[in-house]
């Protein structure tokens, strides 16, 4: 009887063990309750235990243990949802039930069709899918495995060329490396050698012998790579310009109260700011968090209809205008749009998340948020699906539309491009900001409403990324954390206190050359895409010319 070819009670509870272990792994692998930074190290057997289960159930059963799988591991990774809303997390963990549930019997095909080699293929098509699934209307960056590796910088530096799918790709090898191993113990039994520990021991001397040139290669790939990242990691940047920005962190979400709360708000953004540009480091930009100040500036600047609303935009206005420095700020930019809001019982107003750069109280330009979060910020299937829409618009969500430019703003010299929120957790899109001419990157966010600090190490975590991938400093301005500036190796520079009252201004560099990520952006994993495939056609190509010799 092989090895995890047990009783069925016996195999059962074996998978249920496997399944328990991968969902733990993975969750502590990112920052998390327990550990700020999460555990990095667990990253690179957090897989084990799912590729295990994998080889080891049904391709009926791979089904049902992926949607566990994916509910389970989302569902504990991303608890913080619930604080959103009870539905929030239940969405997301059904969201990924459903995508383990079709790539778990993938998973379990490439096992069966491979069978020498078939821990390449999942490996490959584990990179494929942590790509797919950051693509469209549901694109979620969250638990890529590479962000968990997100503060060893020596590691790190490889994002420069390959994204954070560089760093996946080293990470998620040794898991499906070691799952084939123990897959080699099917059909062997203690009774055959000196036990388990001895079966054990010879599966892994025949598949390090038989895969000695693979193993070699990922060997001398990881130390090529830590090589690299030291030299990299340790260049500095003398010589280069520097601009100096104070960021400012309210520790309120902007949206709670009404129009008592916003003015309090202000109130408390304006101290800061004051407190800023007193300091000993003057400030070249003072930003404010993602819709820091609610009120829509240009809509109650131009319409008027709401008097409180206006005389605070008023106040804001008389504020920026005594300053002799630009202010880059969060608003929720409403304006009166019938081609896109036809309706005239809302006054054909059409709001858009926005980023404002005020100069002496002129608004000077704006961004435009452009990568909207699914159902909380934007839902474009109205028409098909109105009850939906209707549920949202009820629900705590504020319904946005998305720009359509690529703002590169340029204040008084500094070029910079501002990724709000959630828009940073997605290369592509700091990416082309890169390519257009930023030479800083500005992240505005608001993750006050998780009142978790791991929901904000999280994306921390993925922010760092964006600034080792495209070599470019990167500032972040939040509403309650993490509020920081990190330089373009990816190493942070400072960082204020979470949930509680802080301004924050660094010095960081300028850079303006191009890595070979921003040149070329996300080809490893649309390699892993191809290589999947043609692997497939390949195999499945084989099969049927054996069948047609029978």
């Amino acid at each position: 009887m092989a090895l995890f070819q047990k009783s069925p009670v016996r195999a059962f509870l074996t998978q249920l063990g496997f399944l328990i272990a991968g969902i733990l792994l993975f969750a502590a692998s990112f920052p998390n309750p327990f550990f700020t930074n999460g555990l990095p190290l667990l990253a690179w057997v957090a897989y084990i235990p799912v590729f295990c289960l994998v080889n080891a159930c049904s391709g009926k059963s791979s089904v049902l243990w992926g949607a566990l799988y994916g509910y389970g591991a989302y569902g504990l990774f991303n608890y913080w949802l619930g604080s959103f809303h009870p539905l929030a997390g239940i969405i997301a963990g059904s969201v990924y039930a459903l995508y383990f549930a079709v790539f778990f019997p993938v998973l379990k095909a490439a096992s069966l069709l491979f069978r020498r080699r078939g821990y390449l293929v999942q490996w490959t098509l584990w990179i494929a899918y942590e790509y797919l699934r950051t693509l469209g209307f549901l694109g979620y960056s969250y638990g890529i495995t590479g962000y968990s590796q997100w503060h060893l910088w020596p590691l790190t530096q490889i994002a420069s060329i390959f994204g954070v799918w560089g760093v996946s790709a080293l990470v998620v090898f040794p898991s499906a490396a070691c799952a084939w191993v123990l897959r080699g113990l099917d059909g062997q039994t203690p009774e055959q050698g000196r036990g388990v520990r001895q079966a054990l021991k010879n599966s892994a001397v025949r598949f390090v012998l038989r895969e000695r040139y693979i193993l070699g290669a990922w060997v001398f790939a990881l130390a090529l790579t830590l090589a690299f990242g030291l030299i990299q990691g340790n260049s500095g940047y003398a010589g280069r310009r520097h601009a100096s920005v104070a960021m400012v962190q309210q520790n309120d979400d902007p949206w709670k109260g009404g129009l008592t709360a916003y003015r309090k708000n202000f109130e408390i953004l304006k101290r800061l700011s004051l407190e800023a540009l007193s300091g000993e480091i003057k400030p070249d930009l003072v930003v404010w968090s993602e819709t820091a100040f609610v009120p829509r500036i240009y809509w109650h600047e131009t319409y008027r209809d709401d008097q409180g609303s206006y005389l605070l935009v008023r106040d804001l206005l008389d504020f920026l205008e005594s300053q002799d420095v630009p202010f880059v700020i969060g608003n929720d930019d409403g304006r009166k749009e019938p081609a896109r809001n036809p309706d005239s019982s809302r006054d054909y107003r059409v709001d858009y998340n926005a980023v404002i750069l005020f100069d002496r109280g002129r608004q000077v330009e704006e961004y435009r948020k452009l990568h909207l979060v699914p159902f909380t910020e934007h839902f474009p299937y109205k028409k098909q699906f109105p009850g939906i829409y209707a549920a949202l618009e009820k629900a705590d969500t504020h319904l946005w539309e998305p720009g359509d430019a690529l703002t590169v703003f340029d204040s008084r010299g500094i070029k910079f491009s501002t990724p709000i929120c959630f828009e940073d957790t997605f290369g592509y899109l700091s990416r082309k900001f890169v390519l257009s001419g930023a030479e800083l990157i500005v992240n505005l966010s608001n993750d006050a409403w998780s009142k978790s600090l791991s929901a904000q190490m999280q994306h921390l975590s993925m922010a760092v990324f964006r600034a080792v991938e495209n070599r470019r400093s990167l500032v972040r301005s939040t509403a309650s954390g993490q509020t920081c500036a990190i330089d373009p190796y990816g190493k942070i520079l400072a960082m204020a206190p979470a949930f509680t009252e802080a301004q924050l201004t660094v010095p960081v560099p300028l850079m303006d050359e191009k890595t070979p990520y921003t040149r070329w952006g996300d080809y490893l994993p649309r390699l892993a895409i191809g290589f999947s495939l043609l692997s497939f056609a390949w195999v499945l190509i084989r099969i049927a010319i054996n069948r047609k010799k029978v």
